[in-house]
């Protein structure tokens, strides 16, 4: 059984999945060291209030998260790289070709394709959308503790 100890989550903003996904496996696998970054991240932005309220009801505390933009170096830190869809994968593989074997969907377990569900941006979309997303991320999260606690 392959060993992690550094996970990175990334999607676009770092505002709204990303930073909620990485509480969630914080929280569930609590061995591992987890951040978060954006690809496209509004640095600087705390958790997105929608998302907020959403992790704050699971008793997630994502206050202190401020987006942070995706480098190199974080994805080369990482054992594994989480993200939210195959779009963002092959990014993570653009910006070093060396990781997209460790780059996987966070709906890896999700869904019934082979690489799993995709896990779409909420921001700027309907609380609806956002509840959607959030059981999702709740869901995946539980489908990686079960693989990797």
């Amino acid at each position: 059984m392959i060993q992690f100890s550094r996970l990175l989550v990334v999607c676009t903003g770092n505002t709204c999945r990303s930073p909620v996904a990485a509480a969630l496996l914080r929280a569930r696998l609590p061995a591992l060291t987890i951040e978060s970054a954006g690809l496209g991240a509004l640095v600087g932005h705390g958790v997105e209030p929608t998302s907020r309220e959403l992790a704050e009801r699971e008793g997630l505390n994502v206050e202190s998260h401020r987006a942070r933009q995706v480098t190199q170096e974080m994805i080369q830190w990482a054992d594994l790289v989480l993200v939210m869809s195959e779009s963002q994968r092959l990014a993570i593989g653009k910006l070093d070709p060396a990781s997209i074997g460790k780059t996987f969907l966070l709906g890896r377990w999700s869904g019934t394709s082979d690489k799993g569900q995709e896990i779409p941006d909420p921001y700027r979309k309907s609380h609806e959308v956002f509840e959607y997303v959030h059981g999702q991320l709740v869901r995946a999260a539980d489908a990686w503790q079960k693989k990797l606690g």
